[in-house]
């Protein structure tokens, strides 16, 4: 379907509704009244005419660049909640081909939502911008962890525990990434005790425990050990787990220095529970501190 047409009636629109901006400051509009009537109709132009650019697929500089234009003004009537809808939509519009622009709306958004004291809806505007950073741009880590660890600050300012949680986990994932074995700990553990009382949860917290072991693997052996007698101990359900049963067997060749028996472990427990690639990046760093290890799993 051509929709040339509506790009250039967009066009049009865009330039009608500036016009309507002008002349809404000007002498002859202050003295008439009238000014803030023609920016409402300015607003209600830049966004028929951003939807016209969604239609033709004119994203980035056109669709993006009318809703930014419909937000600004709808800021100048004090219309907030518009304002920030308008700054959402150009974010949308703006990740189709300008991942940095996108999130400069998506955070004029989140000033706006903050400021009315939405933090629910604010923290998830968090995660759409750490997603941007995961999935467009370089720099990742570091950008997407601030931003989900803001998101997962605002879910518990809202007691919103559960997606406070899905935030704290990948923070977690990108600081044992990251070799931040500490924080990612940390927040495993927290999360695991968080859900090992809850029924409806409970089975995840093994996984959490399994992680969180991992990382205190990397880091001592000792302190792994220490780490999965505690897990046992706060869940007991834990010391069945397969995810356990591992973790001794990889803690006794380690032990050993017996990187075939470690690696065997591995497979087996491999053959059942496929292994996604994080825990074989982390399982791998640990095959290599047993002396003369090749640095494989298979």
């Amino acid at each position: 379907m051509d929709n040339s047409g509506k790009e250039k009636e967009a066009i049009q629109l865009m330039a009608d509704a500036d016009k309507k901006v002008k002349s809404s400051g000007s002498f002859l509009g202050g003295m008439f009244g009238g000014g803030h009537h023609k920016v409402e109709e300015a607003c209600e132009m830049y966004c028929r005419a951003a939807n016209m650019f969604k239609m033709a697929k004119n994203w980035s500089a056109a669709a993006g660049n009318a809703f930014c234009k419909a937000a600004r003004l709808h800021m100048q009537l004090q219309n907030k909640h518009d304002s920030a809808t308008s700054f959402i939509d150009a974010g949308n519009a703006y990740k189709k081909s300008d991942p940095n622009e996108a999130i400069k709306c998506l955070n004029a958004a989140i000033d706006i939502y903050t400021d009315m004291g939405r933090f629910t809806i604010a923290a998830k505007h968090h995660i759409s911008i750490a997603e941007i950073y995961e999935s467009e741009l370089v720099d990742i880590e570091k950008k997407a962890i601030a931003h989900y660890e803001q998101a997962a600050d605002y879910y518990k300012g809202e007691e919103s525990n559960s997606s406070a949680n899905k935030c704290l986990l990948k923070v977690g994932a990108y600081c044992a990434q990251l070799e931040q074995y500490q924080k990612a700990i940390e927040i495993y553990e927290q999360v695991g005790a968080n859900t090992m009382d809850n029924p409806l949860l409970k089975y995840s917290a093994k996984e959490y425990f399994f992680k969180a072991s991992l990382c205190h693997f990397i880091v001592d052996e000792l302190n792994a050990k220490i780490a999965v007698e505690k897990y046992e101990e706060m869940f007991p359900a834990f010391s069945d787990s397969r995810e356990c049963k591992l973790l001794k067997k990889l803690l006794e060749a380690h032990e050993e220095q017996n990187s075939e028996a470690f690696t065997e472990a591995v497979k087996e427990f491999d053959s059942i529970s496929r292994l996604d690639q994080w825990h074989t990046t982390l399982l791998l760093r640990i095959k290599k501190t047993i002396q003369g290890d090749e640095g494989d799993l298979k």
